[in-house]
């Protein structure tokens, strides 16, 4: 009797994360084989209409796994017409290998929601379930529990320790856009996609008009942040023109200024690395702080934005000594656009109409004091930015 492994998912594209937990499945499982089945619609996610078809998918996934002899990518789903269903898969397993031990393998997030999925009494009459974990606290208990619960009903579930390669699918999709994203990608898989073009990579985003360049910025944030960019957006455009900026400069500084916002720490540190970028001792530590920085790199290299934009952009968060008139706006707009909600936004909004040197300051002194709050350190930046307003008043 073999024992079988299945691997399924969207794999748009698959990463150096799908591979390495892979791998790490048929070790710590002693799997004979692992099927990897890339999906034809997953049933629990809307995708692009530009999206790369199933086929390409396909191809992909082959690429990324091809020369492991105990790893088999099929194409099973994506013969069948239709959402790509869990129970129907499973059950055409089971009739292809009625004598072998099958086990489904997932991650922690859809073990959870297991019991919402369609029919899952219909899977566990066909497979065990191993569960791809790093062990970090809230989700060792969550899991444990689970497994409890599904144990005492007579289900089998194994946990596998998961390598830890930080990057999910939706997050390389932006660092192929930002042009960094080699190092996530196994042997094969970057060439297919920028020789099809895929992800964005086949197009020249520099120079868009703003009617253009919007919905290329949202589909790179989080959903929860498209209405703060909007509002900055607005606010820069509505700040340039009481101030006599240059109101194109303030719009597009405004919608770019969190284009890299939805990047955690380290991949942050990857943007910076494979961009020949030199950081700071503050940046090496806080790494979540680099989001301004990494946006003004991402804005003159892939959206080609000149310099005023540019250094409006790399300032935005931390402020400067001897800051310019576009960099007072976004750093002010940035803090009171209308989604923002705290105490003493009224008065930053009403000098930022009247005094935005004392709106600067206002806001420079709202963020020392919330980083006093937290224990965090200051930014150098910051406390010049402070030094050269109290200078000039």
């Amino acid at each position: 009797m073999a024992r079988i492994g299945i691997y399924g998912g969207t794999f748009d594209p698959p990463h150096m994360g799908h591979v390495c937990a892979a791998r790490e499945a048929v070790r710590a499982l002693g799997l004979d084989l692992l099927l990897v089945i890339p999906d034809r619609i997953p049933p629990h996610k809307e995708r692009p209409a530009d999206a790369p078809s199933p086929e390409q998918r396909l191809e992909m996934t082959k690429l990324a796994f091809a020369g492991d002899g105990k790893i088999r990518v099929t194409d099973l789903e994506l013969r069948r017409e239709g959402k790509s269903y869990t129970y129907e898969t499973v059950e055409q397993l089971r009739a292809q290998y009625p004598d072998d031990e099958l086990i489904l393998l997932m991650g922690t997030d859809m073990f959870l929601s297991f019991h919402q999925w369609k029919y899952p009494e219909r899977i566990l009459a066909h497979v065990s379930l191993a569960v791809f974990y790093r062990g970090d606290k809230g989700e060792k208990d969550a899991v444990a529990a689970r497994k409890a619960e599904m144990e005492a009903q007579g289900h089998e579930v194994l946990l596998v320790q998961n390598p830890v390669v930080e990057i999910s699918s939706t997050s390389l999709r932006r660092m192929l856009v930002f042009r960094c994203a080699g190092p996530f990608l196994p042997e094969g898989v970057g060439d297919y996609i920028h020789q099809n073009g895929l992800y964005g990579t086949g197009c020249d985003y520099r120079g868009l008009p703003m009617e253009e360049l919007e919905p290329v910025v949202l589909s790179l944030l989080k959903k929860s942040r498209v209405a703060h960019v909007l509002g900055c957006r607005d606010t820069c455009v509505a700040l340039a023109e009481r101030w006599g900026a240059d109101r194109t400069d303030a719009g597009r500084a405004g919608m770019l200024h969190d284009v890299t916002k939805a990047l955690d720490g380290p991949l942050q540190l990857t943007l910076c690395q494979e961009y020949g970028t030199i950081l700071d001792d503050f940046g090496k530590k806080y790494p979540k702080t680099l989001h301004a920085l990494t946006g003004a790199l991402v804005a003159e290299r892939i959206f080609g934005e000149g310099e005023p934009v540019v250094t409006a952009i790399r300032h935005h968060t931390t402020g400067r000594g001897h800051m310019g008139l576009l960099e007072k706006i976004v750093y002010v707009a940035d803090y009171m656009e209308p989604n923002r909600d705290f105490p003493g936004v009224d008065r930053l909004r009403e000098l930022a109409f009247s005094d935005i040197d004392a709106a600067l300051k206002l806001g420079l002194e709202f963020t020392l004091e919330h980083l006093k709050r937290l224990g965090d350190e200051v930014s150098p930046e910051s406390r010049e930015a402070l030094a050269w307003l109290d200078g000039k008043r």
